[in-house]
């Protein structure tokens, strides 16, 4: 692991993953799952094998044109449902989107970004989430509104809709630096889980690992492929001295 203090060394652009990196929202995505679950078995669902049992769909389909409307395929064959894999996703989603109003940076995130933004780097956000849940950040929630609204925060905004291939196919981070007009050298990524990771570094990008319980599963794989970690935002702007915390929009 190399030193941390040379983390921004010869960059000039940050690139970050979403949830689970900036947002605690990983849980969201395993709420809403068990959620979907009972409404069509009438079954409390194992919480455990919902997210093993989506990450290992998204995975599989991580090539087609719509990974998740084949996810909710697959969900609509588990639980057995007349309703189509179109209406499973849409009944999905507005589960979700319910709760993404409430999601909140993680402490300090929201500070680190602004302090990149205010020393002149380029941000890009990076996630595999689709454009609709990433709206609810920019329209909806007031965290963000408050903090760090996305539109303030970031030159350059990519989900899963601007790829034909999810992470960790490195598609997304290899556009990105290409729009930019960056060398990867110049480009440092934020990620939590092992397909970010495994997506930055097939990108060539040096890549900081941001810790997440949901990833604890894939951490030494995480740890082995990334240049630095984190434990989480505070110490990470503690080791790089990048100043006190931004006070809050109104």
């Amino acid at each position: 692991m190399r030193e941390i203090r040379d983390m921004l060394r010869g960059k000039r652009a940050a690139f970050f993953d979403l949830d689970g990196t900036l947002v605690d929202s990983i849980g969201v995505w395993n709420d809403a799952d068990e959620q979907l679950a009972r409404e069509l078995t009438g079954a409390a669902p194992d919480r455990a094998e919902i997210r093993l049992f989506r990450e290992a769909a998204l995975r599989k389909f991580r090539n087609e044109p719509e990974p998740y409307l084949c996810y909710c395929g697959l969900l609509r064959e588990r639980y057995g449902t007349d309703l189509t894999a179109r209406q499973v996703q849409a009944r999905r989603q507005a589960i979700a989107h319910e709760m993404l109003e409430r999601v909140d940076y993680k402490p300090g995130a929201d500070v680190f970004l602004w302090a990149l933004k205010q020393r002149g780097y380029t941000l890009a956000l990076t996630t595999t989430g689709r454009r609709g849940s990433l709206d609810i950040y920019r329209t909806k929630n007031r965290n963000f509104a408050a903090k760090g609204p996305v539109d303030e925060l970031f030159d350059r905004v990519y989900t899963c809709e601007d790829v034909s291939r999810i992470k960790p196919d490195p598609e997304i981070y290899l556009r990105a630096a290409a729009e930019l007009g960056l060398d990867p050298a110049a480009c440092l990524v934020f990620e939590d889980s092992l397909s970010g990771v495994q997506a930055a570094k097939a990108a060539g990008l040096e890549v900081c690992a941001v810790y997440d319980r949901h990833s604890d599963p894939d951490r030494a794989a995480i740890d082995a492929l990334a240049d630095w970690r984190t434990a989480d935002w505070p110490s990470l702007l503690a080791a790089l001295g990048l100043g006190e915390q931004k006070e809050t929009r109104a």
